[in-house]
């Protein structure tokens, strides 16, 4: 017997994109998105899930080449990520708003004072069309160092929506013990693990397996659903990376490069799962049931000592610089005697 949905557990379809971005290309691969939450809004999404830095394109180039030969590839790069108050956002939050769905899509960020900064950022928007928050990739991972700043512990939170408390995480940061933990804490039940497809990785790394293994990992621990969606590589991508370098092909075809599922809190995968191919993965999720295997293991509750563990997160936003203008004292005047 199957209990209600309740305004706090509800229940809801959600989906995960499996996609290649219009590579480098911002307004097209937005035009993409868009065309891509209309759809699973259409098959009764009510939240929409992109693969990470889909607009518009992953640094294949930082894995493939030195880094003076990949600095021409890095400019374009940069000329193609996007300010979080630019047009393409602000296209993707109608687009959320029009089709009444919360949508988490990864993005290249361009920082709006540091010229040449870039972040690895998450958008999460809301069905409203509001922009509820941006979470920058903490540390990027192995060659993405030559193309990424990292981000700061403001971004480590939770936030309401009508799928339920929702919290992401990019790609690798999905194997931090801490950060994953620290959303759990703020009562995160349905979590977006984001990721590239990575073909370049080293021979003996089931790029697809890791990201199963990661996501069951987080909800069966967490005993929350997981949503995953991984990018596609496109012939597009390969073509780019490959010219004048033939060798690059056979490698950026790698099989078993990308994976993009739902996973339910008991750790299962909710019917099929996208390995490579584009596509939507869709499954109907009820948070009710996220309560029954706390009995086993509530790693924020009940399975766990606080008295002898301890995790304290720096959420204090940082920059480059801290400015104090001058105050005027008690009793001065502004005008010069």
């Amino acid at each position: 017997m199957s209990e209600p949905s309740t305004p706090f557990l509800p229940k809801s379809r959600v989906a995960a994109v499996q996609a290649a971005p219009v590579f480098l290309d911002p307004a097209a691969t937005v035009d993409k998105a868009c065309s891509l939450i209309a759809e699973a809004a259409g098959r009764g999404a009510r939240l929409v899930a992109f693969p990470e830095v889909f607009v518009a394109g992953y640094p294949y180039w930082n894995w493939l080449m030195t880094p003076i030969e990949g600095a021409e590839w890095h400019q374009r790069l940069y000329r193609s990520a996007v300010l979080a108050e630019g047009p393409e956002v602000a296209a993707l939050c109608a687009a959320a708003r029009d089709h009444d769905c919360t949508v988490v899509i990864g993005v290249n960020e361009r920082d709006p004072f540091s010229v040449g900064t870039i972040y690895n950022t998450n958008l999460v928007i809301g069905a409203d069309g509001s922009l509820l928050g941006r979470h920058r990739k903490l540390v990027p991972t192995w060659a993405e160092k030559l193309s990424w700043a990292g981000g700061d512990g403001s971004s480590i939170r939770v936030y309401e929506t009508p799928v339920g408390r929702l919290g992401t995480l990019a790609c690798g940061e999905n194997t931090n013990t801490l950060a994953r933990f620290a959303l759990l804490s703020q009562g995160e039940l349905v979590h977006v693990a984001n990721y590239i497809a990575l073909p370049v990785a080293p021979a003996s790394y089931d790029m697809a397996e890791a990201i199963r293994i990661r996501a069951i990992a987080h909800s069966f621990e967490g005993k929350i659903f997981t949503i995953t969606a991984c990018s596609a590589v496109s012939e597009e991508i390969i073509a780019a990376m490959s010219e004048g370098r033939p060798g690059n092909r056979e490698l950026l075809s790698r099989p078993n490069s990308a994976f993009s599922g739902i996973i339910d809190p008991h750790g299962q995968v909710m019917g099929e799962a996208l390995i490579d191919d584009e596509g939507i993965v869709y499954a109907d999720i009820d948070l009710g049931e996220c309560v029954r295997p706390k009995l086993m293991h509530d790693i924020i509750g009940g399975y766990n000592r606080f008295d002898i563990f301890n995790l304290t997160v720096d959420r204090t936003p940082r920059a480059s610089a801290y400015f104090i203008d001058e105050v005027q004292s008690p009793g001065s005047s502004e005008e010069a005697p």
